[in-house]
């Protein structure tokens, strides 16, 4: 287990400056909305999104880089009729809303048409926004941030067979989103954003190996130490050393908790409703079947305390909840917005994203397949021959068809042991079959935005020499 990380000491002010205040913002907001309508829109929304990010690059006990940006963004989305256009701009002075407004209202009257576009229904509006704890009231200093990123090169470059720092950072940062439409709704979210990453070298030349390992967290206190992500760098990096080669074969397959969440990935590619609504996903068919075994549950929970992708509404104002879109190994559900719920004639699931300058696409929020219950050990110890996945390179997935085939290092099982390190080696398979033999081990934990324990994948292809 990680050892926490105390937030430093910051000003007592800090809430109450102009950095979380977000009041200018709505007002604007509310003008673009008010403006549009005006400018014969018949119906608008206005997205404000706040960006202030910090951060420090250190390599070999110096530091390199310091970088700091922040910035306010909005966008306005218009329809008139079923014809719509989104525009953005970082610049509203003067008569600039009047303007953007006006500028959206006439590209919106030449778009084409499109039947299925148009704000979500009022009675699927949040009314009530849960306090889900993502704001840390405390912003690292720059000194602060150099400690995290220096301890953590420290700790990685002290581990016996590291030859080198492959570099350090910590960062800090602040986002959020104000939402208004035309339909009465108006909301708003800051969330705060902390983390530490470092990457160790082992070896000279061509026999030079290389791991990271990192952190992050809305807030300080959730993060890992930094001496404990430089060691686990460290560590991994001194345990790739001197790789070997396997033969072509086919054997079971073991992920990582850092890689296994990928699997979960392409589940949720596959089941996006863009790419329902288009027909080029392999699971287009697969609504309410058994993809997985009977004791595999699969959860999107926007509402998870301090998660990092955690917000109160979807980017269209929808009430947002958690969602079990695999249950008892059952596809329950598509992942919806407005727009391509209706194209499949069904209700959104409050999965609307949005930048300032597009319309809502539906997305993911905290993913976590849930822990099973065998520990890691017990998952291989009966593995005569097999990989275990570390690290996967390359995106050889075809969303279409369910093929599976990635680039992978890691390490070879034998007799049920984790034993020497393996590189260049591809594994292949299809996601349908991937799925149905997958099983968990116990070792969940919530360190990333896409979460699942040790995984064990029965008969993939392992292409080595």
């Amino acid at each position: 287990m990680y050892s926490p990380l105390a937030a430093p000491s910051l000003s007592p002010k800090a809430h109450n400056s102009d950095l979380f205040d977000q009041s200018a913002l709505s007002t604007l907001a509310q003008r673009l909305v008010e403006a549009a309508r005006r400018a014969g829109a018949d119906a608008a929304d206005a997205i404000a999104v706040r960006g202030v990010s910090q951060g420090v690059e250190v390599r070999d006990g110096r530091v390199e880089e310091s970088e700091r940006s922040e910035g306010d963004d909005v966008g306005l989305r218009v329809l008139v009729g079923r014809r719509q256009a989104v525009v953005s701009t970082n610049d509203v002075g003067g008569d600039g809303v009047a303007r953007l407004a006006e500028r959206a209202v006439a590209m919106a009257r030449v778009a084409p048409e499109d039947k299925y576009v148009g704000l979500a229904d009022a009675s699927l509006l949040a009314r009530e926004f849960a306090d889900l704890d993502l704001l840390d009231p405390g912003v690292p200093a720059t000194a602060e941030l150099e400690r995290r990123a220096l301890e953590a090169e420290a700790a990685a470059v002290a581990v016996k067979g590291v030859t080198k720092s492959g570099g350090a950072s910590a960062s800090t940062g602040i986002g959020g989103m104000v939402l208004v439409t035309s339909t009465g709704f108006h909301g708003s979210y800051l969330r705060s954003s902390q983390g530490i990453s470092v990457t160790a070298i082992s070896g000279e030349g061509t026999a030079m190996e290389r791991d990271y390992d990192f952190t992050s967290a809305p807030h300080s206190a959730d993060l890992a130490s930094p001496e404990s992500v430089g060691r686990t760098a460290g560590e991994r990096t001194v345990a790739r050393a001197n790789p070997r080669k396997v033969e072509t074969c086919k054997v079971p397959v073991v992920f990582d908790p850092r890689v296994s969440g990928s699997l979960i990935g392409h589940l949720v590619g596959a089941i996006n409703g863009a790419s329902i609504a288009r027909k080029t996903s392999f699971l287009k068919d697969r609504l309410g079947q058994q993809l997985f075994a009977k004791n595999i549950r699969i959860i999107d929970d926007p509402l998870r305390r301090r998660g990092l992708r955690s917000q109160p509404f979807d980017a269209e104002g929808v009430r947002v909840k958690e969602l079990a879109i695999i249950d008892g190994g059952i596809l329950t559900s598509w992942l919806l917005d407005c727009a391509t719920a209706r194209e499949l004639g069904m209700v959104t699931t409050g999965h609307a994203h949005r930048g300032v300058s597009s319309s809502p696409s539906p997305g993911a929020y905290n993913l976590h397949l849930e822990a099973g219950e065998h520990s890691p050990a017990e998952l291989i110890s009966d593995i005569r021959q097999g990989f275990y996945v570390t690290d996967l390179i390359g995106s050889g997935v075809n969303g279409v068809t369910g093929d599976y085939s990635r680039g992978a290092s890691g390490f070879w099982i034998e007799n049920g042991k984790i034993t020497y390190p393996v590189s260049e080696v591809t594994i292949a398979g299809h996601l349908l079959d991937i799925f149905k033999s997958l099983m968990p081990a116990n070792d969940l934990e919530f360190r990333y935005g896409v979460n699942a324990p040790t995984l064990r994948i029965e008969g993939l292809t392992l292409g080595g020499r």
